[in-house]
């Protein structure tokens, strides 16, 4: 018997459970300051250059390429324990435990992100989400073209999914219309983006950050049993 809920809660990571832009410019000043200005640069060149050409963030592929380049300096492979150690903890946004709990008092919670097979797992799990969503975690690389698969493991006649990205929240409202609630959150580059505000319909409900999703007001799921 699998048991059925009224609405699973679908929610993004970067900037928006974790403040990804710092962790990004907490990069960039190791970099800097262990490795130069050169280095620094020349490594998130190819950090973009990788990410439009894989559609999402890898941070790991980014040091191979540049490992190619600077094969005289021995100290290179010190950026990535940098990289896998990082305290990801220190950069969850304020209040996220508390909505997550909240959330899940009234419906399954699912992380659902975009990423690598290597660091972004290990991101969500060294954050303590992971356990915060009971293993309910799903990385894709491009998440709003997976809907299909989503709701095959996450059976609902209704979804919330929470984003920073307008364009992500646009993509999965067109293709699941009123049977997805989109929540915008107002955290991180991406969200403040006048061209993304413009192109992009509005959220069904915006805040302006996860710790106020504590107020968010829905009818209280119901699970059922579905032969």
């Amino acid at each position: 018997m699998t048991i059925l809920h009224d609405t699973v809660f679908l929610i993004d990571v970067d900037n928006t459970l974790l403040n990804n832009d710092q962790i990004e410019i907490d990069i960039k000043d190791y970099l800097e300051l262990e490795f130069g200005p050169q280095t620094r640069d020349r490594y998130w060149s190819i950090f973009e250059a990788l990410r439009a050409e894989l559609s999402y963030a890898d941070y790991l592929g980014a040091l191979q390429r540049l490992r190619v380049e600077f094969q005289t300096d021995p100290r290179l492979p010190l950026i990535s324990s940098f990289l896998i150690d990082y305290p990801f903890a220190d950069r969850l946004y304020p209040g996220v435990f508390d909505v997550l709990g909240y959330l899940r008092s009234r419906g399954p919670t699912v992380i659902l992100s975009d990423g690598d097979a290597v660091f972004q797992p290990r991101k969500i799990k060294c954050s303590g989400l992971w356990e915060a969503v009971e293993g309910r975690v799903l990385i894709y690389i491009h998440k709003e073209q997976m809907l299909d698969a989503v709701m095959n493991r996450y059976p609902a006649p209704r979804y919330v999914m929470v984003d920073d990205k307008l364009r992500i929240l646009a993509a999965m409202k067109a293709t699941l219309a009123d049977r997805l609630v989109s929540v915008f959150v107002r955290q991180g580059h991406y969200a403040f983006d006048p061209k993304t505000l413009t192109d992009y319909p509005p959220a069904d409900i915006t805040f302006a950050g996860i710790g106020d999703l504590i107020h968010l007001d829905l009818p209280i799921a119901r699970g059922r049993l579905a032969g």
